[in-house]
């Protein structure tokens, strides 16, 4: 199934700009199953977790609200064939790798191993879908390193601290990908304090460097349209 084969490559790096402009409405209806049926299987287990997030919907209208960050965040640097559906697109095919969340490791492990485990599985696929971000926003966008990186952490960042600042912990486990409140509160609240760290000292030169990098390229792209004029 091309559908199929198309999920696989995105996954493992290899979806070139071209295939990423291929993305049409089948991509994002399978996207949205998934991303349905992963954000069931994450909190199937969980008794502290809210109606919409066993239901799935919470992680459907997370990709929405990321995707839209996103497309938001890129915009400024006038990127040829720029759209919200292909970043929405995009976004609800790397709900896959979530999937591992659904393991229910508490029931084969004690609950240290198991807060362990749920842990490395938070960082694997936090990591794996940040470098695919990287990836498909140095593909599509084409533009030097130093955009694309803030481009790729400055949406993270800002949402950790955001919610954070309101006391949303479980939003911000919701959007890493959530370690099971049932399991070892304590680790949980011990990474949180760690991404929240990370991602103060972070947002600042991140929101700076965006700055800077929107003038550049708003210069850039003036001088190009003056040149063709």
């Amino acid at each position: 199934m091309k559908i199929a084969r198309d999920i696989v490559r995105l996954l493992t790096f290899k979806m070139t700009r071209d295939e990423l402009l291929q993305l049409n409405y089948q991509h994002l209806i399978v996207g949205i199953i998934g991303t349905w049926l992963v954000g069931m299987g994450r909190y199937w287990d969980d008794p502290g977790a809210h109606l919409l997030q066993h239901l799935g919907l919470g992680s459907v209208i997370y990709i929405f609200g990321m995707a839209l960050f996103i497309w938001l965040v890129i915009k400024p640097f006038f990127v040829e064939k720029w759209s919200y559906f292909t970043v929405l697109t995009f976004v609800s095919l790397t709900s896959f790798p979530a999937a591992f969340y659904a393991i229910p490791v508490e029931r084969f492990f004690s609950v240290d191993v198991a807060a362990s485990i749920n842990a490395w599985f938070l960082a694997i696929v936090a990591a794996w879908r940040l470098a695919l971000l990287y990836s498909f926003l140095r593909k599509f966008t084409r533009l030097g390193h130093r955009y694309i990186l803030v481009g790729t952490l400055l949406p993270i960042c800002v949402i950790i601290v955001t919610l954070t600042a309101l006391n949303l912990e479980r939003a911000v486990f919701n959007i890493m990908g959530g370690i099971r409140e049932n399991t070892s509160k304590d680790a949980a609240y011990g990474v949180l304090i760690f991404l929240t760290f990370l991602s103060s000292l972070a947002a600042i030169p991140l929101v700076v460097g965006y700055a800077v990098g929107v003038y550049h390229r708003w210069e850039i792209v003036k001088k190009k349209r003056y040149t063709k004029s």
